[in-house]
């Protein structure tokens, strides 16, 4: 039985009987590094899912990250593009469906991870490692359990291309990051209570219809009070519900959303400081330039000299 690891590295350096499908990635400067690739699986090659996160800590800023990785099997989906079961989104009953191998690597520098650091941050292993404050590099393996499978599922199949391709992708490698660090408290960390109206599925459900509209919404900002309408949730409760959910605030992750999706505007599709800060809403250039120089620490300019 092979451990992620090894199928990590066998991934990234090709073996016989594995036969890669499709690949997607990104490598936009000073953004969220990622690659996911899926293999056609040979029966022999026997494994388990798993998961794994690796923090690596330096003294030199430019040397410290912290990696995801995951192995998980999966269905490889036929490639024929007018698929009537595919389009539709069965595409466990397609009749092309093969054994397949799903690798996802992800990369997180300090500067991604900042927007979660709190004000006051608590003493526990994940706030540590947001921080950077915890002074040994180290790997642990991760469960897989449904929610992580589910993320990478979509981020394998969605339908979505371009610009809204980028906005999604964003918002679901942020997810993996937090089933991931959930993974790691220690059992000796204080448990706070959560939220007792989120034991109400349709509440989460609610608070989940929020965080998609957000997404949806990118280039159109939209306030917490009409928000709140929307999904016809009180107010405060929708802002102590997604924090709890996703553990940051409504306002910090939409902005983390516009700014990673301005970078690939900016980088990717090499569009103008102007177009970008008018795409996404913003009242004039000054305020777009400042508000990414808070998120990203790089002026926009600068991100096009990269």
């Amino acid at each position: 039985m092979l451990q992620i690891a090894e199928i990590v590295k066998i991934a990234n350096e090709g073996v016989a009987g594995l036969e890669l499908m499709a690949e997607r990635g990104q490598s936009v400067p000073a953004s969220v590094q990622y690659n996911i690739k899926r293999f056609n699986k040979n029966t022999g090659f026997r494994f388990e899912d798993a998961g794994m996160i690796v923090y690596s800590y330096s003294q030199k800023q430019k040397e410290k990250q912290l990696q995801l990785k995951f192995c998980v099997a999966g269905n490889m989906y036929c490639g024929e593009t007018d698929c009537r079961n595919c389009k539709m989104g069965n595409f466990k009953n397609c009749s092309d469906s093969a054994n397949s191998l799903d690798v996802v690597q992800i990369h997180f520098l300090p500067g991604q991870l900042s927007q979660f650091i709190k004000s006051k941050p608590n003493n526990t292993l994940s706030d540590d490692v947001l921080n950077f404050r915890h002074q040994t590099s180290f790997s642990k393996t991760l469960p897989v359990c449904s929610k992580i499978k589910t993320v990478i599922e979509g981020l394998i199949n969605h339908q979505y291309e371009g610009s809204l391709e980028n906005i999604y992708v964003n918002a679901q490698l942020h997810m993996l990051l937090l089933f991931s660090l959930d993974c790691i408290v220690n059992d000796n960390e204080p448990v706070f209570p959560e939220c007792r109206f989120l034991n109400n599925i349709a509440d989460k459900e609610k608070v989940a219809q929020a965080k998609e509209l957000l997404v949806q919404r990118i280039g159109d900002p939209i306030t917490i009070k009409e928000l709140s309408r929307k999904v016809a949730m009180n107010e405060c409760y929708l802002k102590k519900g997604f924090k709890e959910m996703y553990g940051t605030t409504i306002f910090d992750f939409y902005q983390n959303q516009r700014m990673e999706h301005a970078k690939y505007l900016l980088y990717e599709k090499g569009m103008s400081v102007t177009d970008v800060s008018m795409m996404l809403g913003y009242s004039s250039i000054s305020h777009f330039s400042t508000a990414f120089k808070k998120q990203t620490g790089l002026k926009p300019c600068e991100l096009l000299l990269r």
